[in-house]
């Protein structure tokens, strides 16, 4: 009995050590240029200890001068590293069709939420996206403009009331209830009063989307190891009670509106028009709606406080962007979207927030099908995923000299044409790029013109300098709260 049960543990632990010596030489047999993984966490031993985008960062620059691309290991899953931008353009835009899933964990039957459009894939995808893409029109946003300049008006009333009892601000905060008003208004028609009511509902599960308690980080490597395994045992990538709260709101919407006939002109009214239609059922509306309202808050919501926090700690580019608000506002009667929409300055301050830190500071792709490297001999076969590094490119000193300057002038329109577009990748490229780009712009631009038109930012004793960021988050986030000095102008 013994011996038969010590044969089978050699046997396994034989067996286990072959996979892994199949896995882990992988690159090697490839001829591949490669970090020499360890056991077990691969290229991510690093992962409970410092951010996403630091571990790319450390990635990139110890294999950049190895060629074009490398291979790397994620625990014993192979994936490669692109560092080449030509290479990179081909993949994301040219051979968009190789490459046309993000690889993310979702289960449409368990957790019907997680099947947003920015997890699915395939045919459902292309559908999905051609469907959604006109309600992002530059048309649709002129519409939904009013609700973003009244969300900015209660926006630097708030401001203005909370530095008349103290002179600094916890500035990603104040933000974060700017975007959940707007996005809480755009997406569903209902005002959060967020500035009044900071643990509203909204602001309480979109907070639970986004930061899942620690054991999430484990589940997520489970995800992307398993993601078939997960389905079948039907494990949910999103919060319980988060999607529950989201999917009542959605269908109590949906069905107010319709007895009411009620038009917005927001989101949710094009949600409404689709699912009437046909073309979209509730469980799709309220996904759509759910990714739109976390994507929205919280990644714009960083850019525009990472933004002012730039501006603080470089007062002469602030009064050039404020100028340029002041200008604008002037030339258009007042704050209005021709006025945001003719703010030159302010938007290359934006572009350079979203350089020094991009919401996803490393995009992931998934083969769908074999893909031979151009000019090589090396193939990717089917479901290996790749990495393209942004938040290490974007601070490239090869394209960006001094690349830890805040520097707005290197997103004027004369110095974009000189740099490789995959040099700024925050939004993504190709087909798979950011749907919600123009919004995001949009709501950024109008919240800092609402502040600086008014605010004069600074830095104080609390300002931290340099940032750390979050190691658990999914995206880039300060590890800590981002305090300013703000004084009325």
């Amino acid at each position: 009995m013994y011996i038969e049960l010590l044969i089978l543990v050699v046997t396994l632990l034989v067996l286990g050590v072959f996979f892994l010596r199949q896995k882990y030489t992988y690159w090697k047999r490839q001829n591949v240029p490669f970090i020499e993984p360890k056991f077990p966490y691969g290229n991510f031993q690093e992962a409970n200890q410092i951010s996403t985008a630091d571990i790319s960062s450390k990635q990139y620059r110890s294999m950049k001068t190895s060629g074009r691309f490398f291979g790397m290991y994620f625990f014993f899953e192979p994936l490669v590293m692109l560092t080449d931008l030509d290479l990179i353009k081909t993949m994301l835009v040219k051979d968009f069709n190789f490459f046309p899933d993000r690889g993310m964990y979702f289960n449409e039957k368990d957790d019907p939420l997680s099947a947003h459009m920015f997890a699915i894939e395939g045919k459902k995808w292309r559908s999905l996206r051609t469907r959604l893409t006109p309600t992002f029109s530059s048309g649709k946003m002129k519409m939904m403009f009013p609700i973003l300049k009244a969300v900015g008006d209660t926006y630097s009333d708030y401001v203005a009331k909370i530095i008349g009892s103290g002179a600094e601000l916890e500035v990603k905060d104040a933000v974060a209830r700017f975007t959940t008003d707007v996005i809480g208004n755009c997406a569903f028609g209902i005002d959060c009063n967020s500035f009044a009511e900071p643990n509203n509902e909204f602001r309480e599960f979109g907070v639970k989307i986004i930061n899942e308690p620690i054991s999430a980080g484990i589940m997520r490597i489970f995800w992307k190891l398993f993601p078939e395994l997960g389905n079948l045992l039907g494990i949910k990538a999103l919060n319980v009670s988060a999607t529950t709260f989201f999917r009542r709101l959605v269908a109590d919407t949906i069905d107010y509106r319709q007895k009411s006939m009620v038009d917005r002109k927001d989101f949710m009214s094009m949600l409404v028009e689709l699912k009437n239609k046909g073309d979209l059922t509730l469980d799709e509306a309220a996904a759509q709606s759910l990714v739109f309202f976390v994507a929205g808050f919280e990644t714009s919501s960083s850019n525009q406080a990472y933004c002012l926090y730039e501006l603080a700690l470089n007062p002469d580019c602030q009064e050039k962007a404020r100028e340029s608000v002041l200008k604008a506002i002037e030339k258009h009667g007042g704050l209005n979207y021709e006025a945001v929409n003719d703010m030159l300055y302010l938007d290359q301050c934006i572009n350079e927030s979203l350089r020094l830190y991009p919401s996803v500071p490393v995009l992931e792709r998934k083969t769908f099908q074999s893909y031979k490297i151009p000019d090589s001999d090396v193939t990717i076969p089917k479901g290996m995923k790749i990495h393209i590094p942004v938040f290490a490119i974007q601070r490239d000193e090869q394209y960006y000299p001094e690349p830890l300057k805040f520097n707005p002038d290197r997103f004027h329109p004369s110095e974009v044409a000189k740099r490789h577009s995959s040099t700024f990748l925050p939004f993504g490229d190709g087909q798979r790029a950011c749907i919600g780009l123009r919004f995001g712009m949009l709501q950024s631009r109008m919240g800092l013109a609402a502040m600086l038109s008014k605010f004069r930012f600074s830095i104080s004793e609390r300002t931290v300098v340099p940032l750390e960021y979050s190691v658990q988050a999914p995206i880039l986030q300060p590890k800590s709260d981002l305090v300013l000095k703000v004084e009325p102008l």
